[in-house]
């Protein structure tokens, strides 16, 4: 949905009366409408002109096309030869709108979403605009809007793309104003938490389910926010050494990173998070037999766990053991490692790159290329993938 051409404001047409009068109809199903909105005639009706043309007949005018300029006009005034739009107009545009097509926002809605379904993800925000403009401050189109947002950037993100510093800082803007709002949509509450899981922001993602629970329905959604509350208190998500730990590690400060993680797992040995952190620290460190039995820790006592909450963890412990594996020598069992982990997820760049790195390993640059080539598919500036292949290039045999 993209607008770029030229508006132009004419008067009502004699016609318009007419026609509203026959939407309305069709809108109430033959009952008399309630008379909330009248045309005032004193102010110009926007239309947007078609590619290339300089003016319009106004006998061409349909009511749709008033509809879809005045869209254009709430949302964005000054845009396009807009610019004349004077005080007032807006309000009376948006209530134009809603009474005439009262459906609208459902339609919207929905076509946003499909829309983001099918990963145009910038044309559903557009749509989103539109929605924003008609009824600001919408608590359902501004949690669309949030998770779309967050959408947006998983999908960057499993493709490499790092969206800047700090990737899902739109997504975390739209989410706190639509919490923002009194009183709290219980939805915006569930769908917040488990974007702050995905932040690891544990304290905020407990208070937004904690929010949730008395506001929810008996259901499955209940169900489900319940069950991550006693896993996040379970695993000790909220420690405040398990984040300092994680803090330090991403900061480069390992030796920090693995003091905080071997406070914690004093504390909650029982927490496979704890475990994978360790390893992960160990890894770092080039410790890679410690670290591979730290994993394989992890990996048991995520087994054992059936708390039904959060279900990440499976695709990184394989991917980290296999790592240290490699390191070990154990090509065969890091093979084993990287398949079991792209079953689970097969369009996974980090394994895929590391599967091509395991081929390079054994000797079997045209399999790594391969790999490599597959990466580039997902995500053709993806920068390892790039280096690797441009390397084997240069050899004859691949």
């Amino acid at each position: 949905m993209i607008f770029g051409n030229k508006i132009i404001f004419l008067k009502v047409p004699k016609s318009l009366k007419d026609e509203i009068k026959r939407q309305k109809h069709d809108h109430t199903h033959g009952k008399a409408p309630e008379e909330t909105f009248s045309i005032d005639e004193s102010i110009p009706i926007p239309v947007e002109l078609p590619e290339g043309a300089q003016n319009f007949e106004s006998e061409n005018l349909g009511l749709e096309m008033i509809l879809a300029a005045m869209l254009r006009v709430i949302r964005d005034p000054g845009g396009s030869g807009a610019d004349e739009t004077k005080p007032g107009w807006i309000d009376y545009y948006r209530r134009f709108v809603l009474s005439v097509k009262p459906e609208i926002l459902n339609e919207l809605g929905g076509a946003s979403l499909i829309k983001a379904k099918n990963g145009d993800f910038d044309d559903a925000l557009e749509i989103i605009s539109l929605m924003e403009g008609l009824l600001p401050f919408s608590p359902g189109t501004l949690l669309n809007k949030a998770l779309i947002l967050e959408f947006k950037t998983d999908a960057e993100e499993r493709r490499g793309r790092q969206a800047g510093k700090d990737p899902y800082r739109a997504a975390l803007d739209a989410y706190e104003k639509v919490l923002a709002l009194e009183p709290v949509l219980p939805d915006a509450l569930f769908n917040a938490g488990f974007f702050f899981i995905k932040q690891e922001n544990y304290r905020r993602a407990l208070d937004c389910f904690s929010r949730y629970l008395p506001l929810a329905g008996n259901g499955d959604k209940k169900k489900k926010a319940r069950a991550l509350l006693n896993d996040i208190e379970k695993r000790g998500l909220d420690d405040p050494a398990f984040r300092e730990a994680l803090d330090l590690l991403r900061a480069g400060d390992d030796e920090g990173g693995l003091y905080k993680i071997k406070e914690f797992i004093e504390r909650r040995s029982s927490a496979w998070n704890g475990w994978f952190v360790l390893g992960w620290a160990l890894r770092k460190l080039g410790r890679w037999q410690e670290g591979l039995e730290s994993f394989k820790k992890a990996a048991e006592l995520k087994g054992a766990s059936k708390s039904g909450g959060l279900a990440e963890g499976n695709i990184e412990i394989k991917n980290e053991m296999a790592i240290c594996l490699m390191e070990l020598g154990d090509y065969s069992a890091a093979r084993k490692e990287l398949e079991s982990a792209l079953r689970e997820d097969p369009e996974n760049i980090k394994i895929i790159s590391n599967l091509g790195v395991l081929a390079m390993k054994t000797g079997d640059s045209g399999k790594a290329a391969a790999f490599f080539r597959t990466v580039l598919d997902l995500d053709p500036e993806d920068p390892v993938a790039k280096e690797f292949i441009t390397g084997l290039s240069g050899n004859s045999s691949v």
